[in-house]
């Protein structure tokens, strides 16, 4: 008697039998039961998954014996010559080969007749992609209304390229690939009564093997079989297949983070005897990275009965995080690099050294992270032979809290200071709106580098204003009589009649005056004076005469967000070094603001400000207007504005702004090419800086 393969002998022959597809047979089942029958029926999915044995099986439920049914007997006429292939209204095609117009017609035309021996006539269509648009075309009528004694099972592994109107008259079912498991748990039943001995571990590489292929399984089982003289071992399966002995990969990840590039090339050359693929071999590597990796992120997800439970287990203890995921991607990526390669050795090794190159990096060992190679005496993060850095002190102290008063002076000393902040806050306006407000007691911005005063070491239960010596108070000079009470309501000016609310942005860059910070945030506006507890205003109260007010100095008070204008600014006094400057500032955008800063100053003619642009549109264009409006608020004067085309030099605000971006850019090449660090990277790793990559971050204050 004739051999017949595993494939074909232990094809499922009904529903209880078939293997990793529960939710087509669920859903086939419940409507044979019920007898709810589509007239079409379309199987997806890889080959060998059993879309051929689903379509046979179907077709014996609808034409067994024994009525319409999810269990057919398989006893009857119709169950053994579908079995067989004998049964005469049964008809399966293969379209790879019959896909044209002329095949679909004659095969519509028999469709017509009434089954000669069974209930239904049943066209199982396999590769039904493969058919003609014309081929779809004459078959779309047919398949919407065929008549009731017809039933279609389409069956293909590329769906997509099915017309949506033929997907739209069939039921689909997309047929799953077999997981490991349950074709391990097949093979095992299957060599059972087949009396052939094995081993769990052999049966597991045929699964992987499969990739989800029950007919693939089968025939590996069959090879594996013959090459192994009846007795499956894994040892015999895994030369029988060709794969990468696990142990291999497991002493290549050991080597690795210790590392050892003589036992990463054993690993390598031990591949090259054995003649095995190094693109399975990075396979396989990117397979058992991604186990260690789950078993680092959830302890114990890997099987016991698995051969490498226990190698698996301490890579995950021995590897860094980072370094299995730098491993990973490198295993990926350098199996699509092997056709680049001069060979597929070169490749392999390369991938492995660049593995062991980066290994240093991304810390692959979790206990204590191996050394970089550098000289003797130097640490990884600087050049051989520069000295250790000191640690850093602002890290390790923390910063003492600003202090209310500064500390204590001497007697004159104080009286010095007294006089001098005194003066300082009634310096006046240069631009004649009166006094300046200053701040009183200037404190340096960066608190951690200034050097604590002495009296910060004083004990801290004493304040610090109690050891400042006593000081005469300071008497005001008499007056001759006291001014009456509406002399010495001092209204504020006229501009500060309507505070405007507090906000957080800055003056109008048409504002010459400069703003301090401090007068920018949390200005509270009011209409009361309040007095600062260093001025003296007992001047005010015991009667001065009011040309005697403006020299007592003006209480200080935080002036608001949003200042008025101050004095027009002098048309005559700006020259065109001036004109970059005034041009960035000015409050316009879009067009305006193009023009403002592509403009060069020409001067002044009569009323009139000539400006020259390079560029013909913005001359002409709309926001002369606008630019002219803004000049004539800066300047406090009816203005016009006349532009004229021509070459422009550096005397424009977009030229000025080039200059300064290039000399920051400047600055920042020549610093990073001075930096020690990048000079270490050159002088250890053989580092480069590219060209164009140094970016200068912050502008110049």
């Amino acid at each position: 008697m004739t051999y017949l393969v595993l494939a074909r002998k232990w094809r499922p022959r009904s529903f209880d039998t078939l293997v990793g597809q529960d939710h087509v047979v669920r859903a086939l089942t419940h409507a044979l039961d019920s007898q709810r029958l589509h007239h079409a029926w379309l199987f997806t999915g890889t080959r060998g998954v059993g879309k051929t044995t689903l379509s046979r099986i179907l077709a014996k439920s609808l034409n067994c014996e024994t009525g319409i049914t999810s269990r057919p007997c398989g006893q009857c006429r119709a169950c053994t010559e579908i079995d067989s292939g004998r049964f005469v209204d049964y008809l399966e095609l293969d379209a790879a080969s019959n896909r044209g117009v002329d095949e679909m017609t004659q095969l519509l035309e028999q469709a017509v007749y009434a089954p000669g021996a069974g209930r239904y006539k049943v066209y199982m269509i396999d590769e039904v992609h493969m058919l003609t648009g014309h081929a779809f075309n004459a078959m779309l009528k047919t398949l919407e209304e065929p008549p009731p004694h017809v039933k279609f099972i389409l069956a293909t592994t590329d769906p997509q390229k099915i017309p949506v109107t033929v997907l739209s008259r069939c039921l689909q079912f997309n047929l799953k690939q077999m997981p490991p498991d349950a074709i391990v748990g097949h093979l095992q039943a299957v060599l059972a009564d087949e009396s052939v001995a094995c081993e769990t571990p052999a049966l597991r590489l045929i699964a992987q093997a499969a990739s989800g292929s029950m007919r693939d399984a089968l025939s590996l089982t069959d090879q594996a079989i013959a090459y192994s003289a009846g007795n499956l071992t894994e040892e015999a399966v895994r030369g029988m297949l060709g794969t990468i002995d696990q142990r291999h990969l497991v002493r290549l990840l050991d080597a690795l983070p210790k590392g050892d590039a003589a036992g990463v090339l054993a690993v390598a050359d031990e591949l090259a005897t054995r003649g095995l693929s190094y693109a399975g071999a990075l396979a396989d590597l990117a397979v058992l990275l991604s186990r260690v990796a789950i078993e680092q992120r959830v302890p114990g997800a890997t099987p016991s009965d698995d051969p490498l439970a226990a190698d698996i287990s301490r890579l995950a203890g021995m590897l860094h995080p980072d370094a299995v995921q730098l491993f990973y991607s490198v295993a990926v990526h350098s199996r699509g690099e092997l056709s680049l390669a001069p060979d597929e050795y070169a490749g392999f090794v390369m991938a492995c050294l660049r593995m062991l190159a980066l290994c240093g990096q991304a810390g692959p060992v979790t206990e204590a992270r191996p050394p970089a190679p550098v000289a003797a005496g130097a640490s990884p993060a600087q050049p051989a032979g520069a000295p250790a850095a000191a640690p850093p002190v602002a890290a390790a102290a923390a910063p003492a809290p600003q202090a209310r008063a500064p500390a204590a002076p001497a007697p004159d000393a104080a009286d010095t200071a007294k006089a001098a902040g005194a003066a300082a806050r009634a310096t006046p306006d240069p631009q004649g709106t009166g006094s300046r407000p200053q701040a009183a007691d200037p404190a340096p911005t960066d608190v951690s580098a200034s050097t604590p005063p002495p009296a910060a070491e004083q004990a801290a239960d004493t304040p610090p204003w109690e050891d400042l010596p006593a000081e005469p108070a300071a008497q005001p000079e008499p007056a001759p009589a006291r001014p009456p009470a509406a002399a010495l309501a001092v209204t504020p000016p006229a501009t500060h009649s309507k505070p405007a609310p507090a906000a957080v942005d800055g003056p109008p860059s048409w504002v010459d005056e400069d703003i301090p910070d401090d007068a920018q945030a949390g200005y509270v506006p009011t209409d009361e004076f309040t007095a600062d507890p260093d001025d003296e205003f007992e001047t005010l109260a015991t009667g001065a005469e009011p040309a005697e007010i403006a020299a007592v100095p003006q209480p200080r008070q935080r002036p608001p967000a949003r200042r008025a204008r101050q004095a027009p600014a002098k048309l005559n006094s700006i020259t065109a070094a001036d004109w970059p400057a005034l041009a960035a500032r000015l409050p316009v955008t879009g067009l305006a603001a193009e023009l403002s800063r592509q403009s060069e100053w020409v001067g002044v003619q009569g009323d009139a400000i000539v400006l020259r642009v390079a560029v013909k549109t913005l001359a002409e264009s709309e926001s002369r207007i606008r630019l002219q409006t803004v000049l004539c608020e800066h300047f406090g004067q009816g203005l016009r504005l006349e532009v004229e085309v021509g070459a422009t030099g550096d005397a424009t605000a977009h030229a000025v702004a080039q200059a300064e971006r290039a000399a920051r850019q400047q600055a920042a090449e020549a610093a990073a090419a001075a930096d020690p660090f990048v000079l270490a990277l050159q002088a250890d790793f053989g580092g480069r800086v590219v060209p164009g990559s140094v970016r200068a971050v912050h502008p110049p204050a």
